[in-house]
């Protein structure tokens, strides 16, 4: 990806968590990105096109984020619970980018009730979103069923989507959302460890 690229995915990331989609002009864009307007249609084909790469962008730079703690580096736990803690808990650090890019995710989710042409890409990033925490949920309850797993799983997303923007709307603290997912996260392997082991 170009420099130049990346500075219009940037400044779209940070007009979409500041002034929401529906208040992303290309205008707007160009002068968040410090690039002319030409050049952002050079890049990209139309505005669907630039909420498109938008949130591929913004799902990589979780990516990298989340290999963090509070801006620290962090080292992968060996143990499968801790790495699920990790996994899930990262998304809830109070870093600037870590909030505009759960609000901007969170602006472009919403939106799709309305515009159907991200529902696609937002599926295909929830659904390995959901497989990520499902294989961690796995290799810590073996004998689980798949089917069970996966709905553990897609429990502890959608809450933890749910406390992201109570905790962005400054309706929930900080710690007692990471609280709550905690303790959802015990609820669910205790739930799944009640599965018998097959013979």
């Amino acid at each position: 990806m170009t420099d130049r690229k990346r500075a219009i995915l940037t400044g779209a990331a940070r007009v979409i968590a500041r002034q929401g989609v529906r208040g992303l002009r290309v205008a707007d864009l160009a002068a968040e990105a410090g690039v002319s307007t030409a050049l952002i249609y050079y890049h990209f084909k139309d505005r669907p096109g630039i909420l498109r790469e938008a949130l591929a962008f913004i799902g990589d730079r979780a990516d990298r984020y989340t290999a963090t703690w509070e801006g620290e580096v962090t080292t992968r736990p060996s143990e499968p619970r801790q790495l699920l803690e990790q996994t899930l808990l990262l998304e809830f650090q109070d870093l600037p980018e870590v909030r505009e890019n759960s609000t901007a995710w969170g602006e472009l989710r919403a939106h799709s009730v309305f515009d159907p042409e991200l529902r696609d890409e937002l599926a295909a990033a929830g659904a390995a979103w959901v497989a990520e925490v499902a294989g961690h949920l796995a290799a810590l309850c073996p004998a689980a069923p798949p089917g069970a797993v996966t709905a553990a799983a897609e429990r502890l997303t959608a809450l933890l989507e749910g406390l992201s923007v109570r905790w962005l709307s400054g309706l929930l603290p900080l710690e007692h959302a990471r609280g709550l997912l905690r303790e959802a996260i015990g609820v669910e392997i205790d739930r799944l460890g009640s599965h018998p082991v097959a013979n």
